[in-house]
């Protein structure tokens, strides 16, 4: 049974960090310190994808701004990709930004997740990029 929960609660928090940890620290040898940065504090909000109470997927959720979503550390456990996963994280982090009064998502997208992102709206806005030793782009899409 696939369950999604947003919310700061520790355990939810700990179920985030642990998928970030496996993709971004194992899989693509981002560091700890790096990957987890001064925006991990206990007033964030986290969005996990639990199946069966396993954390699959997860994304954390920030504001640039009163009307700007900033979706960011999206990342799905890779026994689970290719599963739509990752799309059902952004929309339902667009939807939970329309509530906050949203208007603008924009996201630091890994060049190679640009092809993902476009899919859901989303235009390339800027150059390449360095963040964490991984090339991004500056992805921004309207929330109507």
């Amino acid at each position: 049974m696939i369950q999604i929960v947003f919310n700061n609660a520790p355990w939810n928090r700990a179920a985030s960090f642990f998928l970030r940890t496996l993709v971004f620290v194992q899989e693509q040898g981002i560091s700890l310190k790096a990957e987890f940065d001064a925006l991990d504090i206990d007033s964030t909000f986290y969005i996990v994808i639990y199946y069966d109470n396993t954390p699959v997927a997860t994304a954390r959720y920030q504001q640039d701004d009163e009307k700007t979503l900033r979706p960011d550390r999206l990342c799905v456990h890779k026994n689970w990709r290719k599963q739509g996963l990752g799309r059902r994280l952004i929309l339902e982090l667009e939807q939970i930004g329309r509530k906050q009064h949203c208007t603008l998502s924009r996201i630091h997208g890994e060049k190679q997740a640009v092809g993902f992102y476009q899919k859901l709206g989303y235009k390339v806005v800027s150059d390449e990029f360095i963040e964490d030793g991984i090339i991004c782009v500056l992805l921004e899409k309207e929330l109507h």
